[in-house]
């Protein structure tokens, strides 16, 4: 296993005047044996800082490391990563066994086993026993993304890294495939750093994650914490629904705060900080039958979802996201919310 750290990385593709800023003062520590996962939306930098993770990138400035070793100059084949691509870059000539041993070409297989023990071993692993002689052309999408995991996985390599591997799939064969790759992840315990743009797949599959917006890193944090408490407004807008308000404290009174928002008043937990001010609350806290922070919403669209039923609305403007047990038979409908439901958080 190896730990892993990015120390005030930047990448500027381009003259310095008038380059590209791709990131710009990444900071960042994977630990030994983590799934940790970059998300943002495209373009926020995290394929990226993937790429200076596995050496296709050189950063413009700062530092990458495993396990406090300078990589700066360390070509990709002496990093000992394996990387799974977004297209899986399986070579079509080449049978799934080729596909899987071919890494081995260049390093001798673990534990003593020769080539043919290894491949077996992984495409057991990666439920593919039997198809060591089809080609990729004659697989699914879930199967070549398989083929292109256990290739990665073959020379046991310290670092596992994955760009958007399932980002061509549909969502049914993603839940399933992705359970799959946190159970050899787990069961490997090797260090992992996946990216995805779908947040529902970065809160379900990860130990930690970064949210990336812009080539920055905007929190870092469990699951839970990233849904719960986002520190700031894009990740509170960009991880799940969430319906976010401005505000003035206008007055404080022991553990709660009274804030103004277009003329109505809430009342949030005291530790709301400074007199202007964002807070979230999410969809599922705002209810029919809560009698505080009320609020009138006009219903414009109603989405089932099975479970829950997804609706689209307006407040003095402002779009409003409500989860509720049914389709509402009404065009208004009035909520409210628990103070300690409101989460604040920088709203810049």
């Amino acid at each position: 296993m190896t730990g892993l750290s990015l120390e005030n990385v930047s990448k500027v593709y381009g003259a310095d005047d008038a380059g590209t800023v791709a990131l710009e003062g990444v900071d960042l520590t994977v630990r030994d044996g983590e799934f940790f996962t970059l998300v943002g939306p495209s373009g926020c930098g995290k394929t990226t800082t993937l790429r200076t993770v596995a050496g296709f990138e050189e950063p413009t400035e700062g530092t990458v490391r495993f396990d406090g070793r300078e990589m700066a100059g360390v070509p990709p084949e002496q990093r000992d990563v394996g990387v799974v691509f977004q297209s899986y870059a399986l070579f079509p000539h080449m049978s799934v066994a080729e596909n899987v041993g071919y890494g081995l070409q260049f390093r001798e297989p673990p534990d003593g086993l020769s080539v043919d023990e290894r491949v077996a071993e992984l495409l057991e692993l990666v439920d593919l026993e039997g198809m060591d002689d089809r080609r990729p052309d004659q697989m699914s999408g879930g199967q070549q993304q398989r083929v292109a995991l256990a290739r990665a996985l073959a020379p046991a390599p310290d670092l596992l890294v994955l760009d958007e591997p399932m980002s061509a799939l549909d969502a049914q064969l993603r839940e399933s495939l992705r359970r799959q790759v946190k159970r050899i992840q787990s069961d490997l315990e090797i260090t992992t750093v996946y990216v995805t743009h779908d947040q529902a797949e970065a809160l379900a599959i990860s130990d930690r994650l970064a949210v990336m917006n812009g080539g920055r890193v905007e929190q870092v944090g469990r699951p839970q914490e990233i849904y719960r408490e986002p520190a700031t407004r894009f990740v509170a807008e960009f991880v799940g629904d969430n319906n976010v308000f401005d505000g003035e404290v206008r007055s404080r009174d022991g553990e709660y705060a009274r804030v103004e928002v277009d003329g109505e008043r809430f009342t949030l937990p005291a530790s709301a900080g400074t007199d202007r001010l964002a807070f979230c609350v999410r969809p599922g806290a705002l209810s029919q039958s809560v009698e505080h922070n009320r609020l009138t919403v006009s219903v414009e669209t109603s989405e089932f979802l099975g479970e829950t039923v997804r609706v689209n609305g307006r407040w003095n403007g402002a779009r409003i996201v409500l989860q509720l047990p049914a389709v509402p038979e009404r065009d208004e409908l009035t909520v409210g919310f628990e103070p300690d439901d409101a989460h604040v958080v920088d709203s810049h």
